[in-house]
């Protein structure tokens, strides 16, 4: 990965953008719902960087990966438009309409190494589902989009609480379609429990995640 270290505002920015981009991972906005494939290798970076933004309140975690063609065969209603990805927690409050100027500026950057633990996001049987019907309850996220980026907004525990579904593209995807040839294995995430056509700045409320295991294009 890459540190960069950006001004924006007065304040400085902290920006990881993931080096090598994952090369078998792809988003569109489809127009109705979000759409992203990855295959083993691309889950598994996704489910990695997930956990890194999980842990890191005051980052920005940058996936460059809008050049990255969509499998060959997926469905699409209309014409997708091709998308990077940035996880940020709400706390940052940092203003989405400004990525293109931050994204402009982010220079070579420094490079770095990070591990993550095992497991470092929950098992989805650690997780109490009943909280998320509370109406208090706050810890969903939030999507968003600019300048050609999804950002995935939300703070550490909905980050690591939708991140035990995200294991599933690792942990069990490669078995279910090995076992199932030409089956389907996908995970949706959405802000907040009950499923939404549009969130209240009119995204798709829903990312659905699909496991490939033949990526061709």
């Amino acid at each position: 990965m890459r540190i960069h270290q950006v001004r924006q505002g007065g304040t400085g920015l902290r920006v990881i953008r993931a080096e090598p981009a994952p090369v078998r991972l792809a988003l569109r906005d489809d127009r109705n719902w979000l759409s992203m494939y990855a295959d083993r290798e691309g889950a598994g970076r996704l489910v990695e960087l997930w956990a890194l933004a999980a842990r890191s309140a005051h980052s920005l975690v940058y996936l460059p990966i809008r050049a990255n063609p969509a499998p060959e065969g997926v469905a699409a209603d209309g014409e997708p438009v091709a998308l990077d990805l940035v996880l940020l927690h709400h706390s940052l409050q940092f203003p989405t309409g400004s990525w293109k100027d931050v994204r402009g500026r982010l220079g070579a950057g420094k490079a770095q190494t990070a591990s993550m633990p095992d497991q470092d996001l929950p098992d989805g049987t650690d997780i109490d589902y009943d909280r998320w019907r509370h109406q208090e309850y706050r810890d969903h996220l939030d999507f968003r989009v600019a300048a050609h980026t999804l950002f995935v907004v939300g703070s550490a525990t909905a980050f690591r609480e939708q991140g035990a579904a995200l294991r599933g593209l690792v942990d069990e995807a490669p078995s279910h379609l090995h076992d199932h040839p030409g089956g389907h294995y996908c995970v949706e995430l959405g802000p907040g429990l009950w499923p939404h056509t549009r969130t209240r700045r009119h995204v798709p409320g829903r990312l659905h995640i699909q496991y490939t295991d033949t990526w061709r294009v």
